[in-house]
């Protein structure tokens, strides 16, 4: 299927002005065109975060724990069981810890409890002598947990940053997306919004004279490895306020100052942490941890995590890793199996993709959406049975349709068929009777086809524009390297048309080809293509400092690429 290639416009007074202020040319040209319109969004000083006194309830959520910390009262974490999850929990059991609380961490299993916190949670909890609950990356759904934790006698601070529903539990809750909420930066992930309830808590301890008696005032700052590693793995909007959590997160890792389980997970993915790179988190490090909650417990992952030596940080690592190669080849295995239940092309008219099979692995849902999403370029939704006659559905969507919005639509159209959701625009999870798969597959299509255009459903590459042959260099390749780019503020890509050379295969899936623009010639990867090169083509590329053998050398990745 050809795709449409569009260039990402950009203001040239915003451009100039950066340029002005001493950005370089095409970083400042690229940075205008993702919306950045003041020389201080360039840079990422902690000084430039923005102030946790605007975060709802978040000096609120502080002196709650700092009474807490100061009475003695127990404290356990409730996390999620992904990457923001067991990161947010690092941070909060270390940061609190730190502060002198007294404090556990509770994680449910996916196939045993179901998400968030529950009231079968709860009564775990109250078994544990939690007197003061705090969930991290999860809560703002949890109506019945939260009462449940409640009757218990448990007090409860909800922190997450998943939209709301119109209905809220009767607590505490710090989440830059609940209404009346002024915090601008809507996209912290959980484990940015815990890391700001622990700033401000310091900040009241120190008030109050807490840090005075021999305990000895935390550097926040020494938590931010976690911090990045949560929000690039949850593929949250990297506006500036998360680039800054990000770029300092980084900072910290190439310098060597980072938990030794974020080290031991560099090692075991054998990815250099002196470069860690945003690529690193998102494909590399955050896998592997999401692979303890994908098939096992995500209580291995947060050991991991919370390790003190290098030796236990790297024995857990090792067991991430494993649990990652298994999720590996039950995903192919998974993926295989929906391919064959569709055919190459999809019919005309047809909007969305919806898989099941009894013998699906609910931990792997997403990623196989994913797969299929990318293939086809679909809303994708795919099923597993869970062990109560329900299915749980995980989905991933196209930038043209908000997810969570669409099944939304579903549930009001179609009362009662769709038993719990939540998500986000891109991604979202639900839960249907097992008999109802049919009925869904059946309205998803019907509303999402009312949403969507055929334009839509057609591929578009959004790229940064040409850029002359003299200026794609290695320099420039490492120094985009450098920049944080991710969900919302994207890589940049480049389009323009090159003069095939020769050609090669490299193995029976990729191609390495040398293509030739103004008088300069440059070597391309083309993955996953077997075809042969015509001799002018067209191309979407990202120039790329590639490292092999202890060479570093200049290649164009090519994401797309149509005869000229």
């Amino acid at each position: 299927m050809s795709a449409k290639i569009r260039i990402r416009p950009y203001p040239a007074e915003t451009c100039n002005r950066l340029v002005q202020a001493g950005a370089d040319p095409l970083l400042a040209r690229l940075c205008a065109a993702r919306s950045v319109t003041d020389a201080a969004e360039l840079g990422d000083s902690l000084s430039a975060l923005l102030p946790y006194t605007l975060l709802k309830n978040c000096e609120a959520a502080a002196a709650l724990l700092a009474e807490a910390v100061r009475q003695g009262r127990r404290m356990l974490i409730v996390a999620d069981y992904d990457a923001d999850g067991a990161t947010a929990c690092a941070v909060g059991v270390k940061g609190l810890a730190a502060m002198g609380a007294k404090v556990d961490f509770l994680v449910p299993n996916r196939f045993e409890h179901g998400y968030g916190l529950t009231p079968e949670l709860a009564e775990a909890a109250a078994a544990a002598g939690a007197e003061i609950l705090i969930t991290v990356d999860n809560g703002v759904a949890a109506l019945a947990g939260v009462a449940r934790a409640q009757a218990l006698g448990m007090t409860v601070l909800v922190t997450d940053h998943h939209l709301p529903a119109d209905q809220l539990p009767d607590c505490l809750i710090v989440n830059p997306n609940q209404h009346g909420c002024p915090f601008p930066g809507k996209s912290l992930a959980g484990v940015g919004v815990i890391f700001y309830v622990l700033t401000a808590l310091r900040a009241r301890l120190r008030e109050t004279g807490h840090f005075s008696d021999g305990l000895k005032e935390p550097n926040l700052a020494e938590l931010l490895d976690l911090v990045a590693l949560g929000t690039v793995a949850d593929v949250v909007a990297l506006d500036h306020n998360n680039r800054i959590l990000v770029s300092q997160g980084l900072k910290r890792m190439r310098q060597g100052k980072m938990r030794p389980g974020i080290r031991a997970l560099f090692d075991v993915a054998r990815r250099d942490w002196r470069k860690a790179r945003p690529f690193d988190m998102g494909f590399a490090l955050g896998p592997r941890l999401n692979a303890a909650g994908r098939l096992d417990d995500m209580s291995l992952g947060i050991a991991c995590l919370l390790a003190e030596d290098g030796d236990t940080a790297r024995e857990l690592a090792e067991q991430l890793n494993s649990l990652n190669t298994e999720r590996r080849e039950i995903e192919q295995s998974m993926l295989n199996d929906a391919l064959a239940a569709f055919p190459e092309q999809l019919p005309a008219g047809q909007t969305t993709l919806t898989a099941y099979r009894d013998d699906f692995h609910q931990g792997v849902v997403g990623i196989v959406a994913s797969r299929l999403k990318d293939r086809f370029y679909r809303p994708t939704i795919v099923f597993a049975p869970a062990d109560n006659g329900e299915l749980r559905g995980s989905g991933r969507s196209i930038p043209e349709l908000h997810l969570r919005d669409a099944l939304d639509l579903v549930g009001k159209r179609h009362p009662g068929l769709i038993i719990k959701f939540g998500g986000h625009a891109m991604a979202a999870g639900l839960s249907i009777a097992a008999h109802q798969i049919h009925r869904f597959q059946t309205a998803f299509e019907e509303v999402v086809r009312g949403l969507l255009s055929e334009d839509d459903l057609s591929q578009t590459y959004l790229t940064d524009g040409s850029l002359n042959a003299a200026d794609i260099t290695l320099q420039q390749a490492q120094q985009l390297a450098l920049q944080v780019w991710g969900q919302g503020f994207p890589q940049p890509s480049f389009t323009d048309e090159f003069t095939v050379v020769r050609q090669q295969p490299m193995g029976t899936a990729h191609k390495k080809a040398w293509l030739h623009k103004e008088g300069y010639e440059f070597e391309a990867m083309f993955w996953r293509c077997s075809d042969e090169l015509p001799p002018k083509i067209r191309t979407v590329y990202r120039p790329v400092a590639n490292e092999w053998r202890n060479q570093t050398e200049l290649q164009l990745y090519i994401d797309y690429w149509e005869a000229a």
